[in-house]
């Protein structure tokens, strides 16, 4: 019997844990598992593996146990720490006394490295012991309180699934640290707070402890932030209730909104919220890709078109000006799409509108399972939309930054996924939502529960008053628009609702084979009744194939289209183009019918969408202008595939938007 979710005064809706929601099955249960059996265990592989990363070893010489120097990037620490949260969170889904042991002792060589003063750092330890000049915070871009945030989040799961207090101790004492700074260093704290996952992570251990001095330090960051007289690199520019609009890094964006999100669930401020809703608004109407990626620019200027030119600076991965959308160089790191499902959650649980989980889902279907290969081992950095070939200038990626050889990236139009990245900051952050990605299955709200995500789970919940649903989802989706609920036990009158997604029309809903009348798409539809086991609830989402544009001003894709079915986002891959046929020849003629079918890619199953094409009559003769060529439209057979599963079959070029013809 599972225990009753808390909720909070100020967040209507509380996540489900690992007891109360799961992906059993499912196209989601198939990621669960490759998650369990091949993510988790191979970022450990290099992380461990001191010819692959120095992620371990710098805790090893940091504790003493081997001689050396730091290597790799400052931000380095908070790799490990994601990974161990990954790793907790599948030792509660699937235990493992091998896993359990490595990350018991892991912890303890975290906690064997910190200060007394609560001060966590590889790079200053191992220069003390190197007997080398290095003072705590001395540059802002050493990223130690980025660092302390992940190992706070990190051992509040690990002493919620084992019970172990070794990392929570270290997590208490790293808050110490933090406190001290907002007491007796403000200005320190606030020029070195890039990218704030500290925030979120003592909001994670005021909830883990119930002591108010660890919501005092959230509320306390927030202050040092507004006094500091920063940029739009780090969202320190502005107060955060002046802002309108989100500017600058998109990483750093999305983790300080996700942060400040927890803070108003727990505080109610209303002020507040209204600042995050209008932020959010901004970039999910301006600023977002069709894949759910985030920062689209890898660089951008601050403040754009700001007459005093001396206050401009250089900010990188940026989410720049509205409808700013390039294809080929979009740059949608990974860790940003992330954190823009860390933000959404928080405000969907905030609000209870489903316009939040839409964006989760949207992004989950596309770019965050398109960071990370078929086989669940080698990773994306950067989420580009286009890729094409003899590309006349190199495109940045995470740049080697210590002594552990890499292999060299492939050119820049043979783009693939990488088993490590010498900034190796994404892969454990995508194994970390992976592997509790069932926390997002659902939420329970003193009105009943609220399914957010399909795609195979088991969900068990109690309200706390005698009211209990447990239900199993059987479905194909996203492949497929038909999901069939059936209650396993029941008792009493727990309200369920169903989100009807904003992409959907025409959806219908059946309880045991009666009509059901569906609220609108974009919200929840509320199925009221006194449940008892065997009860079949139908939810059927009809899944045309639907032909997208952009705003007219997201210049990139003037008179291009996309194609979208369901949640998931298509592209076209030179592998699927008949031989001699080139991508920039590809275009869609208006009203064109295309058509599923099931196909694989690698190991795993997708929907493809096939039908014909139009091959332009483009000639490359290589002037940058050129007369247009005059000649046919031929029609071509053509298949287009997930955007996720793109760069599975080796190298070649990609699209998501194609030309339109009529």
């Amino acid at each position: 019997m599972p225990t009753t979710t808390e909720r909070r005064a100020h967040r209507p809706l509380a996540a489900l844990r690992a007891d109360q929601a799961r992906w059993r099955r499912g196209f989601w249960g198939d990621v669960h598992q490759r998650t369990r059996d091949v993510t988790i265990p191979t970022i450990w592989d290099s992380l461990s593996d001191a010819a692959t990363s120095p992620g371990l070893r710098n805790f090893r010489i940091a504790a003493g146990l081997e001689t050396g120097t730091h290597v790799g990037p400052p931000f380095m620490d908070g790799d490990l720490y994601k990974w161990l949260e990954a790793a907790v969170a599948r030792l509660e889904t699937d235990p493992d006394d091998a896993l359990a042991a490595t990350v018991e002792e892991v912890a303890g060589l975290i906690a064997s490295v910190q200060q007394e003063n609560g001060y966590l750092h590889t790079p200053t330890a191992i220069a003390a012991r190197n007997d080398e000049e290095a003072a705590p915070l001395a540059d802002r871009f050493n990223f130690e309180t980025y660092n302390l945030g992940h190992l706070i989040t990190a051992a509040v799961r690990h002493h919620e699934v084992t019970g172990s207090t070794v990392l929570l101790d270290a997590a208490r004492a790293a808050a110490g640290f933090l406190e001290h700074l907002a007491a007796d260093k403000p200005l320190e704290l606030a020029r070195s707070a890039i990218c704030p996952s500290h925030y979120m992570g003592v909001i994670d251990l005021y909830r883990a402890t119930g002591e108010e001095r660890y919501l005092r330090l959230a509320q306390a960051f927030v202050r040092v932030r507004d006094d500091f007289d920063g940029g739009d690199d780090n969202q320190d520019r502005l107060p955060v209730r002046d802002q309108t609009v989100a500017a600058g890094h998109a990483v750093r964006a999305n983790y300080l909104y996700a942060g400040l999100a927890d803070l108003v669930a727990e505080t109610g401020e209303d002020e507040l919220r209204a600042v995050l809703e209008r932020l959010w608004t901004d970039v999910v109407g301006t600023k977002i890709y069709v894949t759910g990626g985030c920062g689209a620019l890898y660089d951008g200027a601050s403040p754009d078109g700001y007459p005093w030119q001396g206050e401009i600076s250089r900010v990188h991965q940026a989410y720049g000006r509205a409808y700013q959308l390039p294809n080929t160089t979009a740059h949608a790191e990974s860790c940003a799409n992330i954190g823009m499902i860390f933000w959404s959650e928080r405000m969907l649980a905030l609000t209870g509108e489903a316009r939040y989980a839409d964006v989760i889902e949207q992004i989950a279907f596309n770019s965050l399972l398109g960071s990370v290969s078929l086989a669940g081992s080698e990773y994306f950095y950067t989420n580009a939309l286009r890729q094409v070939r003899g590309l006349p200038y190199p495109l940045r990626r995470p740049g080697d930054t210590g002594q552990v050889v890499v292999p060299e990236p492939p050119p820049s139009d043979e783009r693939l996924r990488q088993r490590y990245l010498s900034c190796f900051c994404c892969p454990p952050n995508i194994a970390r939502v992976l592997a509790t990605f069932h926390e997002r299955v659902a939420s329970l709200a003193d009105d009943g529960v609220y399914v957010h995500l399909y795609g195979g789970s088991d969900v068990d919940v109690a309200d706390g008053h005698g009211a209990r649903l447990a239900l199993r989802e059987d479905s194909d989706y996203p492949w497929d628009g038909r999901i069939t609920f059936t209650v396993t036990d029941a008792a009493g009158a727990l309200p369920l609702h169903l989100r009807v997604p904003g992409w959907s029309s025409g959806a219908t809903l059946t309880v045991n084979g009666e009509p059901v009348e569906v609220s609108a798409p974009g919200t929840y539809t509320r199925v009221a009744r006194t449940w008892a086991a065997g009860d079949v609830v139908v939810l059927d989402l009809p899944m045309p194939v639907r032909t997208l544009r952009a705003h007219r001003l997201a210049e990139e894709v003037t008179n291009q289209v996309t194609v979208r079915r369901g949640p998931v986002v298509y592209c076209l891959e030179s592998a699927d183009l008949p031989a001699g046929a080139r991508l920039e020849q590809a275009a869609l003629r208006r009203g064109t019918a295309l058509r599923p079918v099931e196909a694989t890619i690698g190991d795993v199953r997708v929907v493809a969408l096939e039908g014909e094409l139009v091959e332009l009559p483009v000639h490359d003769g290589g002037a940058l202008y050129d007369d247009l060529e005059d000649g046919p439209l031929r029609p071509v057979p053509a298949r287009l595939v997930p955007y996720f599963s793109w760069g599975n079959r080796g190298a070649g070029e990609m699209s998501v938007w194609l030309p339109v013809v009529w």
